[in-house]
């Protein structure tokens, strides 16, 4: 031995894109690369950078591997250190090449800590050594696998358990549910958090008890989008509901959720449901005038296939469809993590609906990034949800279904706007909707 250690700093390139922004993946990967070189795991620690890259290390008894990646780029850069000459660090590399599947790979070796030019000093730890001994026990492998929602200035990130509990890429999205320490299973749509069991009370009971407790007289609903069940749960509470349409565009949310994530899907069987697999902008497109007495457009962020959610069209499509008094809710993203599409679509719903007609109201929702999550009641004519209010009814309603989240407090202060949000919304964008 003519060194304290072996480093190999490894370049993969040309690897699966797909791979290299796959978190559990990645990390089984390289703990499966640690074990084939005869390392003794320690602990694991890996991070997602939404939309890409995964950052993450194993740390062994003999040191460590650590990586970042560059789906992008199908780059992965590979660190590879290992104490003494028990552990052979080109075994993990060749293992990791063949999982990324890299089209080629270069490396260097450095010998680190030559011996002929280190002097060993004699330490004498007498008592203290034999004591370390006699209580010297096998490290215990702890994972620390992390989930990461973020835009280029601000990030969430919330630890997981390591292994994804579904995966299945859509025709239009790639859906994930991980099981977290903190907020039990979590559904995921291209790597942003749509809901978790412990916080999605506040989203679903806000989007939904507010409307419907404001407007007592609505039997006809329409949910767009929505497909984890939540909101079509909360709405079958109300019993003077008679039809609940519920149109998702992907399948794979429905299916996850109701093998998954059965507290919020249990009214997916309700023969008061009719679930349409299609597209909601379509759907609406050919609905007939004033069809429902209250829509509920329950998106995800405005990429993808939500995009066309956030349209001047569809929302006067939404108007169309609406009965005259029925009412609007929808979740308008966050006025910290998205404050452009927040202000844009309040001055869309503005042009449509009228100024009077529509306002702005918050929840708060931890597993969404900043927290502070807002919604939109619109009108077409319809009760206003301050003044047309009734406390006491709301009151009962949510202690006889015990929910969690709204109370009839919580629904009056949601619409009290903080001053900072309240000068967003008077200050126009200036986009032509007519457009977008």
């Amino acid at each position: 031995m003519k060194s304290l250690g072996r480093h190999i700093l490894v370049e993969f390139h040309g690897c699966s894109t797909e791979i290299l922004n796959d978190v559990p993946l990645i990390e089984a990967s390289m703990l499966e690369a640690a074990k084939e070189a005869g390392a003794t795991i320690i602990s694991s620690v890996f991070h997602h950078f939404s939309p890409f890259g995964v950052s993450g290390v194993v740390v062994i008894q003999e040191s460590h591997l650590a990586i970042h990646t560059w789906p992008e780029y199908r780059y992965a850069a590979v660190d590879l250190f290992t104490c003494g000459y028990s552990v052979n660090p080109w075994i993990s590399y060749d293992a990791l090449k063949h999982a990324f599947q890299a089209e080629h790979g270069s490396a260097i070796e450095l010998n680190r800590g030559q011996l002929e030019l280190l002097h060993r000093s004699d330490i004498d730890l007498g008592e203290l050594r034999d004591t370390a001994t006699n209580h010297l026990v096998v490290p215990k492998f702890s994972r620390s696998v992390w989930f990461t929602d973020r835009n280029e200035n601000i990030a969430l990130s919330i630890r997981h358990k390591g292994d994804r509990v579904f995966r299945e890429k859509s025709a239009y999205q790639t859906v994930e549910i991980f099981d977290t320490f903190e907020y039990g299973k979590m559904l995921t749509v291209d790597n942003m958090v749509m809901c978790s069991e412990k916080d999605e009370n506040a989203y679903h009971e806000m989007i939904i008890h507010v409307p419907m407790l404001t407007h007592p007289a609505i039997r006809d609903v329409l949910v767009i989008g929505g497909g984890d069940g939540g909101s079509v749960r909360e709405i079958l509470r109300h019993l003077q509901v008679e039809t609940v349409t519920m149109v998702e565009i992907d399948q794979v949310v429905v299916k996850a959720s109701k093998e998954f994530l059965p507290t919020l899907s249990l009214a997916f069987d309700d023969p008061k449901l009719n679930l349409i697999i299609d597209d909601g902008i379509q759907y609406v497109r050919n609905t007939p005038d004033e069809s429902f007495d209250l829509i509920v457009v329950d998106s995800s962020d405005p990429v993808g296939p939500s995009e066309g959610l956030f349209s001047h069209e569809f929302y006067q499509q939404v108007y169309r469809c609406l009965r005259q008094g029925g009412v609007m809710t929808a979740q308008s993203e966050s006025p910290r993590f998205n404050q452009a599409a927040f202000v844009d679509l309040n001055s869309c719903l503005k042009q449509i609906f009228s100024p009077e007609n529509v306002h702005c109201y918050l929840a708060f929702i931890p597993t969404y990034p900043t927290g502070m999550w807002s919604f939109a009641y619109c009108s077409k004519n319809g009760p206003d949800p301050l003044k047309d209010f009734d406390s006491q009814r709301s009151g009962c309603f949510a202690q006889v279904h015990d929910l969690q989240y709204y109370n009839p407090g919580i629904h009056q202060a949601a619409f009290y706007l903080p001053t900072f949000i309240k000068n967003m919304l008077n200050v126009e964008s200036g986009r032509n909707y007519s457009n977008v």
